[in-house]
């Protein structure tokens, strides 16, 4: 936490919100600050996609967006980010669009140094591909994490045409490298057809739990967030969220969308149920604008990222109000 008051976004009833800064949500950006808590990174890469491209842009379009969000008093969450902690924008990750594996390089050793055991990180994509980047940072700053993915698709196929490293293989991959805890890991949202029916069997054995769109209709909200609390515990989460997850009337700008998926509310609703998880590093992927409609993709998005924020903010101020209440004791 930064023992300094936090520099907020410019004010929208002195500026408006469609004048200033084009930063997230108008806030300051990184070098403007003497430290921070919580950096949003975009991360325009989407040589990993396998069928609409133009993710790349989606970081420009989440930031134009997020021009839309009031970022003070967060209702449901009872938190006011931008207040409690220090929220900045870091710019974009600048890696190569010709070499996946090159770029994927690039991403994580740019936003290792955003990252500390007292720092959160939000990257907002790019295609799914830059989360085993973002994944292999954060491992190195707080060990193996429990994955939670809300998703269409389950993205932990072999291969594309050969690719170990798309934005469809990057969760096999990181199962692989060690850096997620395989009793801890779910995904949410999935739904749609898939290559082989033993996906799920393969998906499993990487130690994936799955709630399905469907289930939502079986069993309800509520129960999937008492199910994802369950599994999720008190370990440290990379907390991934790729647009599609979205039923593709609500978030129509993306590279894959799939029918049947999740409502706007139903998403939100699903993330505040995580409030007092600790998640360590998060991202927004897939955000495509070139297919959007009236913006209501990257709005989307921008509101998922204002989210992250706020249970980002409660965890933070949670543990340093801990950490406080042990030093007084042991004194």
């Amino acid at each position: 936490m930064t023992n300094h008051d936090p520099v907020g976004p410019v004010e929208a009833t002195s500026v408006p919100r469609y004048a200033g800064l084009g930063t997230f949500a108008r806030l300051p950006q990184i070098h403007e600050v003497p430290d921070y808590d919580i950096a949003i990174v975009g991360v325009p890469f989407d040589a990993g996609t396998s069928f609409r491209p133009g993710a790349r842009f989606g970081p420009s379009a989440v930031r134009e967006s997020s021009r839309l969000l009031r970022p003070g008093y967060h209702v449901e969450l009872d938190v006011t980010p931008v207040a409690e902690v220090q929220v900045v924008d870091a710019g974009d990750i600048a890696c190569t669009p010709y070499n996946i594996g090159r770029a994927v390089e690039q991403i994580e050793a740019q936003a290792l140094p955003l990252m500390a055991e007292n720092k959160r990180v939000i990257s907002v994509g790019g295609d799914h591909t830059i989360a085993l980047p973002m994944l292999r940072a954060v491992s190195k700053v707080h060990g193996p994490v429990a994955l939670l993915h809300f998703d269409a698709h389950l993205d932990t196929w072999d291969t594309y045409f050969d690719e170990p490293i798309t934005h469809g293989t990057m969760f096999r991959r990181a199962f692989e490298e060690g850096l997620l805890l395989e009793d801890k890991s779910m995904h949410v949202g999935i739904r749609g057809p898939v290559y082989d029916q033993n996906d799920f069997l393969r998906d499993h054995e990487f130690g994936f739990q799955i709630i399905r769109a469907t289930d939502l209709d079986a069993f309800g909200v509520e129960k999937a967030i008492e199910r994802v609390r369950d599994r999720l515990g008190d370990t440290p989460v990379y907390l991934s969220v790729d647009i599609d997850v979205l039923d593709p009337a609500f978030a129509p700008g993306t590279g894959t969308p799939e029918m049947g998926g999740l409502h706007s509310r139903e998403l939100l609703r699903l993330l505040r149920g995580l409030n007092g998880i600790n998640i360590v590093g998060a991202d927004v992927v897939e955000v495509a604008p070139a297919y959007d409609h009236a913006d209501v993709t990257s709005l989307a998005a921008a509101t998922v990222v204002f989210d992250m924020m706020g249970l980002m903010t409660n965890s933070l101020t949670d543990s340093a109000e801990r950490n406080a209440d042990y030093a007084s004791a042991a004194h």
